[in-house]
């Protein structure tokens, strides 16, 4: 059993359909805005019916601001390496440090032949691999000496000018299953990108071990090189075989790939955007939380035995994006932080009065708080966090409408789909969506929040009853929004009146989530109410 140490990532990995090229940008949009800190594409140049994948990073790129892009995998025998390494170089800078290289022998060699590769033999396709992976390190070792020279038996570089250099050092990543594709990775990649629906049980630990033994034959640690994994499944009541059943079923699985195999990047191929939401919002948060308290708990199964944990090297990680100062959850003073009201309003109405709003019992300031225990004021945050994101995919829509690039009808049809929409803020639905995390993490039961926050301190029930009062105005908020849209199809000088409901759920969303924040997440560690 292993345990890298590396910082949990988390992806999606979308089909690059030319049928619906806004659908397929609007995917890698949401990924971004729900949280994800990855956006990959399959790469197979010679199917008609897919985007070329180089170009769609590039158009997706300037659509984004945070998340990190990859082939996932570049298909290598048709997009020659000094080529390729400028490719993502240029794209690196001009996305500000962003993308990672995917990089795979060759598949599908019928096709690849009729497009004007070269096929090739699964040994020929490994040391062409090897071959093109020095060429796209010396091109980008822009401070070197002298010109990129590989005279190999596949790939010959005879002096080319070195550069541009990278904005970071980009991670390469190798799709590999057999034994010398493994090695390979060991000796030469930062990461291991295999699909789990490609392996049979114990693939993933016989690749991680001839991985690390081919690192430590070359002088590397086997923490220098990140286990990525390309995931599917379907979230259902019921469990039904691997990654088919509820979230917490999820959470478990992912929690002992990443303790006990190792995988540090886990990155979901699905095009269904509700499933990105559920992957962002409650699977991502929990595991994250699991494995670190695994970590800090020094349990024998988070790591190889008797061995240390081993830090990533920086040059072989996409980590996570930066996000709002969250402190982590150990065990001492009480160290959630909760998101602050800025006290911004886009609107010039106002659906309550934020004066009148009751306040809590003051902390203790002595009292100390397990990591346990403040978990459930985290997951709190983070489930708000999700809604945030929502928000933030609503402004989007809207922009979108306004630039004709989607009717009202579709932005109706997307935001109907959203948590924030289908929980309706009734007291019942957001606790359910809550619970889907904590659960997991505590093995408790399905049980509204509020009423056990009413009865373990009766000091709370003035903020309780206020927040249950909010919730019902946002729901009638979010219904002057869906009033709106239909409007503007009827009639689209209505712009202005759409913006408008929107700016007043902006406005009335993030003050109720700070609010909440501020007054429950230290009850929840003090009350121990889940």
């Amino acid at each position: 059993m292993s345990d890298y140490g590396h910082d949990l990532v988390f992806g999606s990995f979308t089909t690059p359909g030319s049928d619906d090229p806004d659908r397929t940008v609007g995917l890698a949009v949401l990924a971004e805005q729900v949280g994800l800190d990855l956006v990959t594409f399959q790469d197979h140049p010679y199917q008609p019916r897919f985007l070329d994948t180089w170009t769609l990073l590039s158009f997706v790129a300037a659509r984004t601001d945070r998340v990190h892009l990859s082939a996932n995998v570049t298909n290598l025998p048709l997009r020659p390496p000094a080529v390729l390494a400028r490719s993502v170089a240029s794209l690196d800078l001009l996305s500000g440090g962003r993308v990672a290289l995917g990089l795979g022998a060759g598949a599908f060699w019928d096709a690849i032949e009729a497009m004007g590769g070269r096929r090739l033999t699964p040994g020929q396709g490994v040391r062409a691999l090897e071959e093109a992976v020095d060429v796209i390190r010396q091109m980008w070792d822009a401070q070197a000496r002298g010109g990129v020279r590989v005279d190999g038996e596949f790939h010959r570089v005879v002096g080319a000018k070195r550069g541009p250099a990278p904005a970071h050092a980009v991670p390469i990543w190798l799709g590999a299953y057999k034994p010398r594709m493994l090695a390979l990775t060991g000796r030469r990649a930062d990461g291991w990108l295999p699909s789990l629906d490609y392996l049979q049980p114990g693939d993933l630990a016989r690749g991680n071990k001839i991985i690390d033994d081919a690192a430590q034959e070359a002088g590397r640690s086997p923490g220098d090189v990140r286990r990525l994994l390309n995931i599917s499944g379907t979230f259902s009541p019921a469990g039904g075989g691997r990654l088919h059943g509820p979230a917490e079923q999820w959470v478990r699985e992912l929690v002992e790939l990443a303790l006990s195999d190792g995988v540090g990047t886990f990155i979901l191929a699905s095009d269904d955007p509700d499933d990105l939401r559920r992957f962002a919002g409650e699977v991502a948060p929990a595991v994250r939380e699991l494995v670190a308290a695994e970590r800090d708990s020094g349990a024998p199964s988070a790591r190889t035995p008797g061995e240390p944990v081993v830090a990533a090297a920086p040059a072989a990680v996409v980590a996570p994006p930066a996000r709002p100062a969250r402190a982590r959850v150990t065990g001492g003073a009480f160290a959630v932080v909760p998101t602050p009201d800025d006290g911004r309003r886009l609107s010039d109405r106002q659906v309550w009065d934020e004066s009148a709003r009751p306040t809590g019992p003051a902390p203790d300031p002595t009292r100390t708080y397990t990591a346990h225990e403040q978990a459930n004021g985290h997951h709190l945050v983070q489930v708000h966090d999700g809604l945030r994101g929502e928000l933030a995919q609503i402004h989007d829509l809207i922009e979108q409408v306004a630039a004709g690039e989607i009717d009202a009808g579709t932005a109706r049809s997307h935001i109907n789909t959203m948590t924030m929409r289908q929980n309706r803020w009734t007291l019942g639905a957001y606790c359910e969506s809550y619970c889907r995390i904590v659960t997991t993490h505590h093995t408790i039961e399905d049980q509204a929040l509020f009423p056990r926050l009413r009865q373990a301190d009766p000091r709370l029930r003035p903020v309780v009853d206020r927040l249950e009062q909010e919730h019902h105005v946002i729901h009638e908020v979010l219904e002057g929004v869906d009033k709106a849209l239909v409007a503007y199809v009827g009639a689209p000088d209505g712009l202005a009146e759409l913006r408008a409901a929107v700016n007043l759920l902006t406005d009335a969303l993030l003050s109720h989530l700070s609010y909440e924040e501020r007054e429950l997440v230290e009850p929840l560690a003090r009350l121990g109410v889940s």
